[in-house]
Order: structure tokens, then sequence, then C-alpha cells
């Protein structure tokens, strides 16, 4: 079997493996205009492949389902029409059953299409482009079932049958490490894949800086919120101030205190809050906020990129999303927790680099026209595909986004 056909067989099953613990109720709910429901994510994702796939290439191309040309597009306008998405959760129909056919379907014609086209370059970019895309929704699907779930009083698990966290050992302590700075290159170097909005590599100049040694701990967090951080607005940029009185925010998403005692609702339920493990579920407001009251600041996505590339490269890391979906304690000397814990807020805007060329056609909207008042987040995090992750990623969200596993790692300026 080519490699091609075997990773499009792994990405699709491995996204059916995330919807199997839940139920077609949970599947069809939205919990929020940021959220999508499980099974628009399912749909969406075989959209992509028979939308810039099959309609291309397939002889005698008929959709299974015209109506879901409308339905399941995201926001390419260059396709058609799309469905509202505050209103995804409004799908009732068509019924998961159908959904799941449909990517059956599709599946069965993409394996009988890519025998015959595993020679076109162009081609298999774009379909390695749609399984890149297809791990990004495994992480929303996850990050968006939190979300819906963290909404029931009853607080259930999204694998009840996973065992219970123990109380986490210490994190270590945290380290600066220095660098001195000067002229650097960032972007994607090197044959494999990259989205269009990691080039083209080009030069920077950085002055000197340090980063932490690891992601800022819950316990670290909990001493800004009980240090009335949520309350002083000389930690706060002014938009973000307005946005937290607006909000009235005292504490992370999904933080809940019973009596004196913290806790943290989890995709394994509810459950004390682990003082070890880093704090996620962050704002870049919140982010932003807390580096000040410790004294510090955000690293640049340049500073970041150009710490974490030679440690990505120069040594294995596992980035294995752990049982629980939640990222664990530190660990090990150097810098830690670059990938597989949580994304990590940057003080960059999301804006293209030099020279950047969005692709021809509806595909060419997958990044670029969303280059405007939104940050960029580094790394990955524990609800990331293996696989998936490199020093020049680039993910981006709004400065208010909260329920994506996004943390801190500290920076300040040397010399």
């Amino acid at each position: 079997m080519h490699p091609l056909i075997s990773r499009y067989l792994d990405v699709r099953r491995h996204t059916l493996g995330l919807a199997e613990p839940l139920s077609p109720e949970d599947c069809a709910a939205q919990s929020m205009p940021d959220a999508s429901p499980a099974k628009w994510h399912l749909a969406h994702t075989t959209w992509f492949f028979e939308t810039f796939v099959l309609e291309a290439h397939e002889s005698g191309f008929a959709p299974f389902e015209a109506a879901f040309r409308v339905l399941f597009n995201s926001y390419y306008n260059g396709v058609g029409a799309r469905h509202p998405r505050p209103q995804r959760g409004l799908l009732t129909r068509p019924p998961l059953a159908e959904v799941l056919a449909y990517r059956a379907d599709v599946d069965a014609r993409m394996q009988r299409l890519l025998p015959t086209l595993v020679h076109d370059a162009a081609l298999c970019a774009l379909v390695e482009l749609g399984l890149q895309h297809e791990q990004q929704h495994q992480e929303l699907l996850v990050t968006d079932i939190k979300h819906l779930l963290s909404c029931n009083p009853m607080h259930p698990a999204y694998r009840p049958a996973q065992p219970v966290a123990v109380e986490c050992a210490a994190a270590p302590p945290l380290v600066w490490h220095a660098w001195a700075g000067g002229l650097a290159e960032i972007g994607h170097a090197g044959g494999g894949f990259a989205f269009d909005n990691e080039s083209p590599r080009h030069p920077v100049y950085l002055q000197p800086y340090a980063m932490a040694s690891r992601l800022v701990t819950n316990a670290e967090f909990a001493a800004f919120v009980d240090d009335g951080g949520y309350g002083q607005p000389a930690h706060w940029l002014a938009e973000g101030w307005d946005w937290r009185a607006a909000q009235g925010l005292e504490q992370p998403l999904y933080w809940q205190r019973d009596g004196s005692t913290w806790h943290e609702f989890t995709l394994a339920g509810l459950r004390p809050l682990q003082g070890a493990q880093p704090v996620v579920h962050l704002s870049y407001f919140e982010a932003d906020a807390y580096a000040r009251w410790a004294g510090a600041r955000l690293p640049t996505e340049a500073e970041w990129e150009h710490a974490a590339a030679p440690v990505l490269c120069d040594r294995a890391f596992d980035e294995a999303a752990s049982e629980l979906l939640h990222p664990g304690v530190a660990w090990g000397s150097g810098l830690a927790q670059l990938v597989g814990a949580a994304w990590q807020w940057t003080q960059s805007s999301y804006a293209p680099y030099p020279g950047f060329r969005a692709a021809e056609g509806a595909v060419g909207e997958y990044n670029g026209k969303f280059m405007v008042n939104q940050y960029v987040l580094r790394g990955s995090s524990c609800a990331t595909p293996p696989g998936h992750a490199r020093a020049s990623y680039r993910n981006f969200f709004p400065a208010t986004a909260r329920w994506q596993f996004a943390g801190v790692r500290l920076a300040k300026d040397m010399g």
C-alpha cells in the first residue's frame, strides 16, 4: 500500500476513535459560537476531500448529498454559500448515522482514486493538506467537546472508564535559559509538510533574551489569583481589563472553588486542581497579565522558534497525548514542555511573513485571510495529534480565546 493511502486511512480512523466515546446527543450540540458540534467536525473534514479532491479528479463524480456542500463548508467563500457558524448546533439533520455513512462513502471513493494519482505531486500535496487539516479538527473536536461537557452540572467525563489521576509530584524549579540574540532565521525549512503561513523562511534580529525552562504551573497561577491578580488593572492591557470586567472573570476557565480548594474540570471529569501541572485554558489577556504580575513577559514567536528549533531537531520528543488528554508535569533538563502539553501564547500578532503569498483558488483561503486581530501560539498541546507538531508551526487565536489548551511560558529581556 502506498504510504499516502496508509496515512489517509490512519488519520481518518483516528478521528472516528475520538468520536467513539460520544453519544449522538453529544455529537449534535454546540456550546458556543466558537465551538462546533462533533458531528459537524466529522462531516466537514469529509467535505474537504469530497470538494477539493473527488470533485476535481473522480470520473463521473456525483456528491453524496448535494446539500452537504453548503451545510459543511466552513469559511471557503470561493466554494459557495455556507451555513452560519453559530447555528451549526441546529443541524439535527442529517443524523449522526448519515454523517458516518458520508465518511464511509468518501473514504471508499478516495481509496479507489488515490492509487491512480499517487504519482501526481500536486495532488499528493493537496491530500496531505487535507490530512493536516483533519488533524487540526481532531484537536478542535476534543476541545469543543470539553467545553460542551463543562456546561453540564453533572460534570460528565469524556472517557468515564479512565482512571482517576493521582496527585502529581512537584514541578521542577523554573530555570531561565538565556540567548545572546543577534541575527537568526525563522520559518519552515526542509522538505516536510508545513502550512503556507510558516513560509517563507526569513531573517530576524533578536535582542538578548531568556525563556523559562517550563510552563507556568497551576500552583503558580493560583498565587496570582489569590493575590487579587484578576482585580488589579495594573497587570492588564486596557482592552483585556474591559473584557475581563464585562465577563466577570476571576479565575481560569474550568476552575471552580470548593471552600478553600480549587477544582478543575477535565476530560476525565471534575477533579482537585493539580498544582504541578501546567495552567491551561488561558486567554492571551490572562497570560499577558500573569506575565506582568510575575515581572516577566510573553516571548515573541521568533524568540520561541529560535530557542525551540534546535531542541526539537536534536533530540526525540514525546508529544503523545496522555490518556486523560491533560498536560502532565514537566520533567528533564533544558527547555521542557515545548510540545505535547499546552500551546504557548506569544506577544506576536498573527501577520504574514515577508514575501508571503497565499495559494491560488479556494485552498488559498486556508490561512492568509485570518491574519488580523489574532495572536500567535507556538508548540502543541496534549490534544494535538502525534506527529502534528514542529518548531515552525504557527497556531493563532483571538486574544479572548480560552477553550483551547493554551498556557504560558515566560520570557524576559537580558542585558
